[in-house]
């Protein structure tokens, strides 16, 4: 008698395998269990504003739920919240989509996951520079993208420019993904060198995913987008958020600006995966985008103070030395000249020790694509932004 042999069938995707946990994530797990056992943490890995929600957003918020709008709407969401997405964008950046051009989503990660998903086949090379953030990377070889890396130059405050993305294509270029402010630099791209990029990817017919979660935290200058190069438009992918600029992290709200064929592909998948975001949220989004803006200027100010107190109370740590932030909230020092003392042979050692030893929260720089620095979010108060760096002083100063 023959039997037919038992084939064991593997566990998991191929596709999941070829990603890892998000570094931030994996930092705010361990903090969480030392938090559990009773340590007193100084905070600098979160990503996200200390600020509260503005009063008005919440308001709006609150009126949705008495009002019973509570059910599933649109899959690319309401039209309210579409023609206030593109008014508010067309307002601060003279960009002219239409309502069927935009498709919100479940903050801007699923935006932008959803975008290389449609734009990105097996074997298509995205140029991503570096550092970057530590999703662009496996949302790409999810996608079964090729990442094609170009270093931007620490000491020139890690600028990006347009000569260095030329220099990366190749005819399997795909796509560019440009951050700007930067997480996790705080880099900002000139607006010329932005666009000649997109200039350069429209005449080659490349995408630019412009991932602009930072767009109003730019202390350089004034806001600028790639949704703005009007006649680039059918090469850009605006990938947007509500979480930095209005405190909204946990509310989930982004959303996608690109041609009407990409938009129409990317609610094709989100229909398919999760559907419309938040009623609730959305209409919490309308308030934020259609209300007084006052509060974004103000959260602008705040956080260039605190940058630059950080930056002070940096300098003060023999050894470190940081570029100069223009954006966003976070400071990424380098750590280097601290390998070889005490067993620490990279950033990661130093984020671990600094996290165990010494309790203040940061995120190696492995997680973007660097071996020599770590994060730091200034999102915080003065307060324990001047406990963090007294903390750091004196770990250092044992190593």
């Amino acid at each position: 008698m023959t039997t037919t042999p038992i084939l064991k069938s593997k566990l998991l995707a191929d596709r999941v395998n070829r990603i890892e946990i998000s570094a931030t994530l994996a930092v705010v797990n361990e903090a969480s269990k030392l938090r559990e056992q009773g340590a007193d943490l100084v905070d600098y890995g979160a990503g996200e504003p200390h600020f509260s929600t503005p009063e008005h957003i919440k308001a709006a918020a609150i009126a949705a739920i008495n009002s019973n709008f509570t059910r599933y709407t649109a899959v690319g969401g309401i039209t309210e919240l579409r023609d206030a997405i593109v008014k508010r964008h067309a307002a601060d950046f003279g960009s002219n989509y239409n309502r069927e051009e935009c498709i919100a989503s479940t903050g801007g990660k699923l935006a932008l996951f959803n975008a290389i998903q449609v734009l990105v086949d097996h074997g298509d090379e995205v140029i991503i520079p570096v550092p970057y953030w530590v999703s662009f990377k496996d949302i790409v070889e999810y996608a079964g993208g090729k990442c094609v890396y170009v270093y931007a130059d620490e000491d020139d405050n890690f600028r990006l420019t347009a000569e260095m993305i030329e220099d990366a294509i190749t005819p399997r270029t795909r796509a560019i993904i440009l951050n700007t402010p930067c997480n996790p630099s705080g880099a900002v791209m000139d607006a010329e060198d932005l666009r000649h990029i997109v200039r350069l990817a429209h005449e080659r017919g490349i995408y630019v995913i412009a991932d602009e979660c930072y767009v109003y935290l730019n202390y350089a200058g004034e806001p600028f987008s790639a949704g703005s190069i009007l006649e680039a438009k059918e090469h850009v992918v605006v990938i947007g958020s509500l979480s930095k600029t209005y405190a909204m992290t946990g509310w989930r709200a982004g959303y996608s600006l690109a041609p009407a064929p990409v938009s129409n592909a990317i609610q094709k998948l989100q229909s398919q995966s999760t559907s419309n975001p938040s009623a609730i949220t959305q209409k919490a989004a309308v308030t934020a985008l259609e209300g007084p803006q006052e509060c974004v200027q103000q959260f602008c100010t705040e956080y260039i103070h605190l940058r630059d107190r950080v930056l002070k109370g940096l300098e003060t740590i023999s050894g470190i030395r940081c570029a100069y932030p223009e954006g966003a909230f976070y400071v990424y020092p380098n750590v280097s000249s601290f390998f070889g003392r005490s067993g620490i042979r990279s950033a990661a050692d130093v984020a671990g020790r600094l996290l165990r030893e010494a309790h203040v929260v940061t995120v190696p720089g492995e997680g973007f694509g660097t071996k020599e620095h770590i994060r730091l979010s200034y999102a915080t108060s003065a307060r324990e932004i001047d406990r963090a760096v007294e903390r750091m002083r004196d770990f250092f100063a044992k190593l």
